[in-house]
């Protein structure tokens, strides 16, 4: 077995590159980069745990006139181009800075981890401190700022600022690399305080972009391409590089080539098929790719344990909550879009990709564009398509195993607790009342208010039983052994001394409702799953229980 050294949330190229981990080539994409040099500011959006971190530090490290990158470059495939090399490696002065870190429950708070952002990007240029080439009124700016005593207007300008003073210092323009760079409007809208960060990053942006003659070029990495008028306004030669409109979606992400490789390196080639079930199907532009984050940890796993299964490691690193908040909004047509794409077909929508933080909300067609834009839908391909969209509409699909499990999760938490608000008392006593036909209208009823997921497998109504009598004072088991085998579910009132035995069973077609019923109750007569239960209380009643899509038939013994 091959044992490669898997770098699993490593961001810092140089680290990567210095202690010989597995990295897959992603520097051509600094070529590509440079292909456009006319271009002033480049923003990149893709989803969280793309490697777009990582990719900035590789930028970094290779432009960064204070390093020495000939050795972490050697074998990769930029330093074959060395006339580029010759010309940009190590050639100018470089400002690399995260904002993913500023949070903060108020603006107060989250202006303060800013400022301390701020503060920590100044430490790293301490050499400006004492150097004739910068007066002694702009050093005092720098002394505040690298002392966290700055004003807020010195804050706003900050970028801007050491641009200029290291363009002071260099004698050559400065490239901006700014990662995760809405980060603060999106934890703000989030906490409420959109409209006092926006003012805070807006100048940010605009001082430091906005006709900077000391600034060579930016490059802006971040989820969501925020609307122009909202941060950028005025910034000239501006590009967008989004998973809709691309020239870089090879580099973000791992493309099949990419995989194979690794996974030969890795000599784990027999799983190729499961990796790709849980973790391909994103198609960014022309491009298809996984998602790299999740094969690193599966095939770090896998060395560690060859019988691992494939799990969500995305949903652990990425805020899921945009989805509950979607299933909150549900409306009837969104919950039949949502059923639709949980059994594995594809929705028709309009994509909008310059959006507002404090409009995400606002519409439907928001709501599907940030699903989109943050990884948990994909685009069809036109030949997976039956006919052909109109302008300005895309297909929609969940990309893998791993996002379709996250939307089941989600949709399972918001139903476990919305079902202990719902008026249940009616089904309730239909229970110990044996009253089958009524306990048949509430489930009904109560099925129509859910969010059916899976193809109707049995185990969803498992869940959904158990989530019905969850939270309402009984104790309820599932799957629990009983008998002579396990029982679906069992709810006891020891109160009451009393219990029902319930078996589910899915039934193929509608008519075949009645005879899925029957076939339930001998289950619970051939394998005794009541008996244990007759000793300890005085009431034990069973109940077979068929479904067939949003119908439900209960029948008792």
């Amino acid at each position: 077995m091959c044992k490669i050294n898997i770098p699993v949330g490593v961001s810092d190229f140089e680290q990567i590159r210095k202690n010989e981990y597995y990295y897959v080539d992603k520097s051509g994409m600094i070529a590509e980069i440079l292909s456009t040099e006319s271009t002033l500011v480049t923003l990149i959006t893709r989803p969280r745990r793309f490697g777009k971190t990582l990719g900035m530090s590789m930028l970094a490290s290779f432009f960064d006139i204070r390093k020495d990158s000939r050795n972490i470059f050697a074998g990769l495939e930029i330093a074959e181009n060395r006339e580029l090399c010759d010309r940009w490696m190590n050639q100018y002065p470089v400002i690399f800075l995260s904002f993913k870190d500023v949070d903060g429950l108020t603006f107060t708070s989250a202006y303060e981890m800013l400022a301390a952002t701020i503060t920590d990007l100044y430490k790293e240029h301490l050499y400006l401190l004492g150097s004739d080439k910068i007066n002694p009124y702009d050093q005092e700016i720098i002394r505040r700022l690298v002392e966290g005593k700055a004003s807020v207007t010195e804050v706003k300008r900050s970028l801007s600022l050491l641009i200029t003073f290291m363009k002071m210092y260099y004698g050559k323009p400065v490239i901006l690399l700014l990662d995760e760079y809405d980060v603060p409007v999106a934890k703000a809208s989030d906490h409420g305080y959109y409209v006092q960060m926006l003012e805070i990053v807006k100048a940010l942006m605009s001082t430091s972009l906005k006709d900077n003659p000391a600034l060579k070029f930016a490059v802006l990495t971040g989820c969501l391409k925020i609307a122009k008028e909202s941060i950028f306004t005025g910034t000239n030669n501006f590009v967008s590089d989004t998973i809709s409109v691309s020239r870089l979606n090879e580099y973000f992400g791992f493309t099949q080539t990419d995989v194979d490789k690794l996974l030969t390196d890795a000599g784990k080639e027999e799983h190729a098929q499961q990796i790709k079930i849980w973790y391909d199907g994103y198609h960014f532009g022309d491009v298809d790719v996984y998602c790299p984050w999740d094969v690193m940890n599966y095939l770090r796993d896998l060395q560690k344990n060859p019988d691992t299964k494939p799990e969500s490691y995305w949903k652990n690193t990425s805020d899921n909550a945009i989805i509950r908040s979607f299933i909150d909004y549900a409306g009837s047509s969104i919950t039949n879009k949502l059923e639709s794409l949980m059994a594995g077909n594809y929705i028709t929508q309009h994509i909008e990709d310059d959006l507002t933080y404090d409009y995400l909300h606002s519409s439907e067609n928001n709501f599907w564009s940030v699903l989109y834009l943050t990884g948990y839908l994909t685009q069809v391909r036109e030949h997976e398509m039956v006919t052909s969209l109109p302008d300005g509409i895309s297909a929609l699909k969940i990309p893998n195993a791993e996002i379709r499990e996250i939307f089941e999760s989600t949709v399972q938490t918001w139903f476990m607790e919305n079902a202990k608000s719902w008026n249940r008392k009616h089904l309730f006593d239909a229970v110990w009342n044996e009253d089958v036909e009524k306990m048949t209208k509430e489930m009904n009823k109560l099925l129509r208010m859910t969010i059916s997921y899976h193809d109707y497998r049995e185990d969803y109504y498992h869940a959904f039983l158990a989530g019905i009598f969850a939270g309402a004072g009984y104790m309820v088991e599932s799957n629990k052994e009983h008998g002579e085998g396990r029982s679906d579910i069992v709810i006891t009132d020891v109160r009451e001394s009393r219990a029902a035995v319930l078996e589910v069973k899915y039934a193929r077609t509608l008519d075949k409702l009645e005879s899925s019923c029957r076939e339930a109750l001998r289950q619970i007569d051939e394998r005794m799953y009541a008996e244990e239960f007759r000793d300890n209380y005085d009431q034990v009643l069973c109940f077979g229980v068929a479904f067939y899509k949003k119908k439900c038939l209960v029948m008792k013994k």
